[in-house]
């Protein structure tokens, strides 16, 4: 690996990658806000899907499996099996998609070894330890995403916070310029990583499925319609098709006495 560059630290080289690294963090922040903004918008439309629309697709699927079970009774065969076998898991996996967030919000109860890490990241970050006001909103940034790391239950973000934290600081001994000129160089290179993974993520989420909905559903909106309300008046059809469904064929049992 090649050796790391440094120029010499002259006032006027530290006074430029200053304003450098104060520029890179103004817009890594303004990254931050623009993608948080985006998933509390993203996060708040998917529960809504949830509410209005997610539960019907569950308890269509869950007719659509006993309906399924329903017929292995009626004809006895190994397709007929394996065909409400599937159904059945997909019912599961349409169960799991509507109710399952509001399940993991409940019993949210991070382990000893995440609470440890995370008390680890905020003795070092939190902005109460900041050495000047430019630190003191940087680490805010940082605080922050720690906190949702945390509530995520994201080890893995929560670990490479703090190994940035000693990468920039306790590798570099002295408090010279030679040590601020290497700790601003490695701030600047992290800062400018952090952007380039904020807008990989932002790219991600806007291809979701649930982007794209919520594009498809802004589309609706200035068309005076609304989209969800829609979906969810086809589904409660397509729920009172499927129970006359299976009231047909559990009377199709009956008469044949099983």
């Amino acid at each position: 690996m090649p050796a790391e560059i440094i120029l010499q630290p002259t006032p006027a080289v530290l006074l430029h990658k200053r304003a450098h690294l104060a520029t890179v963090r103004t817009t890594l922040a303004e990254r931050e806000a623009e993608l948080a903004q985006l998933r509390a918008q993203l996060t708040s439309f998917e529960g809504r899907y949830l509410r209005q629309v997610g539960v019907l697709y569950a308890e269509l699927d869950e007719l659509e499996a006993r309906i399924a079970e329903r017929e292995v009774d009626l004809y006895e065969s190994e397709s007929a099996r394996q065909h409400a076998k599937e159904v059945r898991q997909r019912a599961q996996e349409t169960h799991d998609a509507a109710f399952g967030h509001a399940i993991e919000a409940e019993e949210f109860d991070p382990p000893p070894s995440l609470k440890t890490l995370f008390r680890d990241v905020a003795k070092r970050i939190h902005p109460d330890f900041a050495r000047d006001d430019a630190e003191r909103t940087y680490f805010t940034l940082l605080m922050a995403r720690a906190n949702q790391a945390y509530r995520r239950g994201d080890a893995d973000a929560l670990q490479a916070l703090l190994d940035d934290y000693r990468e920039i600081n306790a590798t570099i001994a002295g408090e010279g310029t030679e040590a601020e000129l290497v700790r601003l160089t490695r701030q600047v290179q992290h800062a400018e990583r952090d952007i380039h993974n904020l807008e990989a993520e932002r790219h991600t989420l806007l291809a979701g499925e649930i982007a794209q909905l919520h594009l498809d559903a802004e589309a609706a909106a200035r068309e005076h319609r609304d989209l969800l309300i829609e979906l969810a008046a086809n589904l409660r059809e397509q729920i009172a098709d499927a129970q006359h469904r299976f009231e047909r064929i559990d009377r199709q049992i009956r008469a044949h006495g099983r």
